[in-house]
């Protein structure tokens, strides 16, 4: 489990530094709106990650003046953050905020975020981007896909003794020590990346929260299909039989396994 983060009463914890990371693949067209939303001042640095885009995300990037890494193949939305969080372990980064470059969360909430955690309320924070169903419908968010979020947030509640309002969120926070202790690396290169990490943060002791974060949906921002969504769903629940096997002794997954190999030094 980790080990509690406290400050003295009354002191200012230190601000650290704060690395935003982007996992992106043909996100030419909405990147630097993205980008421009972002507090200036709120973030030290941040990192684009391409995973072979065909359009010109890396040029847009390097002309926002972003670290860009890019990949030889395409890797997949697991894999692209991986590289980003280990980019930004290596980089020093005392906070950690992902957010997708299609413009669909919005970063006006990125100091917000990290504040939360500095300030030791929590380790993870979470963008939700459903406060009423009216207003999520409204924004764009398909019905099925509303459905099944919903669906699957509410047993991932059950299943992990959380109470948040939208498990499946692009944008979101960590403390370091949070990349540091999980085993990443031993996640999926797929989807399911982020319902794997959520269920490792929750196996190892660290406190989550979510944050009401508006999004919007238009033909740019990504987005998976009916098929790919419905196999994700099937994916995510057999996380969470995997959690509970693993909490029962029934069968010790590797993905909650304390296993600093990716430390760095």
């Amino acid at each position: 489990m980790s080990d509690p983060i406290s400050h003295e009463p009354g002191s200012v914890p230190p601000r650290g530094r704060v690395i935003a990371v982007m996992p992106a693949y043909n996100a030419a067209s909405t990147l630097e709106r993205t980008v421009s939303d972002i507090p200036e001042g709120s973030v030290d640095e941040i990192v684009l990650v391409d995973d072979c885009s065909s359009d010109n995300t890396v040029e847009v990037a390097k002309r926002l003046g972003l670290t860009v890494i890019q990949h030889e193949q395409n890797t997949g939305y697991g894999g692209n953050q991986k590289t980003c969080y280990r980019y930004a372990l290596e980089a020093g980064a005392d906070y950690v905020v992902m957010i997708h470059p299609d413009y669909q969360y919005d970063s006006r909430v990125v100091p917000v975020a990290i504040e939360l955690i500095r300030l030791g309320i929590c380790d993870v924070i979470l963008g939700s981007r459903i406060r009423t169903r009216a207003e999520t419908l409204e924004g764009g968010m398909p019905f099925y896909k509303y459905v099944a979020n919903r669906g699957l947030t509410i047993m991932e509640n059950i299943a992990l003794g959380q109470n948040l309002g939208d498990f499946h969120s692009g944008f979101r926070a960590y403390r370091r020590e949070v990349l540091e202790k999980i085993p990443f690396e031993k996640n999926s290169d797929d989807f399911v990346f982020d319902s794997q990490f959520l269920a490792q943060a929750v196996r190892f002791g660290f406190k989550l929260s979510d944050i009401p974060v508006p999004v919007r949906y238009f033909e740019e921002a990504s987005s998976i299909n009916f098929r790919r969504s419905s196999r994700y769903g099937l994916l995510t629940l057999g996380v969470l039989v995997q959690f509970w096997a693993n909490r029962l002794g029934i069968w010790k997954s590797d993905i909650f396994s304390d296993n600093r190999q990716h430390l760095v030094d």
